[in-house]
């Protein structure tokens, strides 16, 4: 019997010859976007992330940053610093109520607290990839250049190759990937200073090739090694994370991947796994068993072309970056 994500979308891909086959499209619950530079279109959004409003902040090769309701509406846009280089790829959104930083208690006055009115309050991360920077903003467009981690090139501690995602946990650290001649993740305290660092280039397990996507779950960090084809992922408890399990292969079948790009998690703790290389979304079981997939390569709704971001709303839907067709595709599971 066929699985599905929906009563009305039917999820399978088809396989011929080692490679991923065209399918029918099934229709998404919403299509949005086109080509174009102006408010509202896109020209290859790259990276996606969803706030506690379901606004979502995507980020295109032209550098700019729009973000939509839930439903595809423009609501605000700007742009980052320096685009001659390249593009960010990577969008995190650190939580309010995030902790302040230990001193804190000490001070009577928290407003001495250098950005002392962002530190209870959600802002944006963006992994600037060819400045080798980390960059925050305020979810209204506001740079905090001082909370920036990063700017130089290089394998030191907080120096960095090309970042390709920053994320932050339950006690305000910070995860950065890089990929180049690094292919590690380093971490930061909540002032943004150097804790430690681990990974490097390879296929060993806690190794990687580009780590493209970074989640914190609890005291998880899941990690999508794209050009390994797998997950993995890390105890965060630990004084340097320790890897606990690696997920999936290259290959087209369930569960196997082609160039994962990114995931997000649904409301019962199962996970949505974007394929660039497959040109699909696949639903896992946390430990990787297969539950559905959707999509295909193509033009129509319901059909990828190069996708490379997932995020879900507190609706349970699923919002999908079709990059290379310049739109956003949203379903329901």
């Amino acid at each position: 019997m066929t699985r599905t994500l929906t009563s009305s979308l039917s999820f399978a891909i088809a396989t011929a010859s080692g490679c991923v086959s065209s399918v029918a499209a099934s229709e998404p619950e919403l299509v949005w976007g086109r080509r174009g530079f102006s408010d509202g279109r896109f020209l290859k959004p790259r990276a996606i992330t969803i706030d506690d409003d379901d606004q979502l902040y995507i980020v295109d090769t032209t550098g700019r940053i729009q973000v939509f309701n839930s439903d595809g509406v423009f609501l605000r846009g700007w742009s980052t610093p320096q685009t001659a280089n390249g593009r960010p790829t990577g969008l995190a959104i650190r939580r309010a109520n995030t902790p302040v930083p230990p001193n804190a208690a000490q001070i009577p006055d928290l407003a001495q607290l250098p950005n002392a009115a962002q530190l209870q309050e959600p802002i944006l991360l963006v992994a600037d990839t060819h400045y080798y920077r980390m960059l925050v903003y305020t979810l209204d467009g506001t740079l905090c250049d001082d909370q920036q981690i990063g700017g130089t090139a290089g394998h030191s501690p907080g120096e960095f190759a090309f970042v390709t995602d920053a994320v932050c946990d339950n006690e305000g650290c910070y995860y950065i990937g890089e990929y180049g001649d690094s292919d590690r993740i380093q971490k930061f305290d909540p002032e943004g200073k150097f804790m430690t660092q681990w990974g490097g280039t390879g296929s060993e397990r806690g190794q990687f090739v580009r780590p493209q996507s970074l989640v914190v779950q609890g005291d998880v960090l899941w990690v999508v090694d794209a050009c390994n084809h797998r997950i993995q992922r890390f105890d965060l408890s630990t004084k340097t994370p320790s890897l606990i399990e690696v997920i999936g292969k290259e290959g087209v079948g369930e569960g196997e991947f082609y160039y994962p790009y990114d995931m997000a998690f649904t409301a019962d703790g199962t996970m949505i796994v974007c394929e660039y290389g497959n040109q699909r979304l696949q639903h896992l079981a946390a430990d990787g068993r297969w539950i559905a997939t959707w999509g295909g390569p193509g033009f129509q709704p319901g059909q990828l072309y190069q996708p490379w971001g997932v995020v879900v709303d507190t609706m349970n839907r699923v919002h999908v970056l079709d990059s290379n067709n310049h739109r956003v595709q949203r379903l329901i599971i």
